[in-house]
């Protein structure tokens, strides 16, 4: 298999778990494609010292050809595939665990919902705190 392909692939797996699998769809917001826009510039300046310098090699039968900043077009494609990948896997987990925190609080007793002050329970022999006092105050 060429690196094209490989590329092709990649870009059509990294698509798919952004749309379909983690339903994250980055791919349809502005703040992606800035995030996306930073990322590729240092991803040019890289790539180009690392061909340029003949650090890494391609070999010419399995690119295109094209060459951005000495490296081959491809390498753009991988590399939107991997952030790409990257931030839908985290956006994914960060709202997971936003769902895991939430089902958390819900579950204590003695918890009112977020944002509201936590209530301790009466211990015998002990008043509970007073608002805005911490479990140190007493």
């Amino acid at each position: 298999m060429t690196y094209t392909w490989l590329v092709g692939l990649a870009l059509l797996a990294a698509a798919a778990c952004d749309l379909v699998l983690l339903r994250t769809r980055l791919l349809g917001r502005k703040s992606f494609w800035v995030a996306y826009a930073i990322m590729v510039s240092f991803q040019l300046l890289v790539n180009g010292l690392l061909t340029g310098l003949r650090i890494v090699q391609y070999d010419p039968d399995t690119i295109l050809g094209p060459r951005l900043a000495y490296a081959p077009v491809e390498d753009l494609g991988f590399g939107f595939a991997l952030i790409l990948l990257t931030l839908s896997c985290w956006v994914a987990l960060g709202r997971r665990a936003a769902r895991m925190g939430a089902r958390a609080s819900a579950a204590r007793p003695g918890r009112a919902g977020p944002g509201s002050p936590a209530r301790w329970p009466a211990r015998p022999g002990r008043r509970p705190p007073s608002p805005g006092s911490s479990p140190s105050d007493g």
